[in-house]
């Protein structure tokens, strides 16, 4: 798979976009965990660094057949934690939904920002059991 890299303001409307851009780069095989993972991971910048934020997604395949989904943003300061929110509280599953799909994930920070980085198995990251997976929190 070549790698794919867009370049975007982290915007509500972005998030549709994004999931089709990724979907038609995986020539429309079904990725939904994929899909997910890029909701989660997008929506964290919009809430928490804000709406029009330039954030840079990447998904590069690994070795092993992996695919790794990357978000960067400039803020280097907005520290990802981990929730374990009320029954009734509307928010603060993302990061939970991101570990329970994805093989392991992780922050990167660097003096310019940070990444948000997420490893999923398989050969389309759709539609596969993950197991034995080693859950990587910040």
């Amino acid at each position: 798979m070549k790698p794919l890299i867009l370049d975007l303001l982290a915007l509500p409307k972005a998030v549709p976009e994004v999931r089709r851009a990724v979907r038609a780069h995986l020539n429309h095989t079904p990725c939904s965990e994929l899909q997910l993972c890029i909701s989660e991971l997008l929506a964290n910048v919009i809430n928490h660094v804000g709406e029009g934020t330039p954030v840079t997604v990447r998904l590069t395949r690994m070795e092993g057949g992996r695919t790794r989904l990357e978000v960067s943003d400039p803020d280097a300061h907005a520290w990802l934690v981990r929730r374990r929110p009320g029954a009734d509280e509307e928010s603060g599953r993302g990061l939970l939904l991101v570990d329970a799909v994805a093989v392991r994930w992780g922050v990167e920070h660097c003096p310019g920002g940070k990444t948000v980085w997420c490893e999923l198995p398989g050969e389309n990251a759709g539609g596969i059991s993950v197991s034995g997976r080693s859950g990587a929190f910040p």
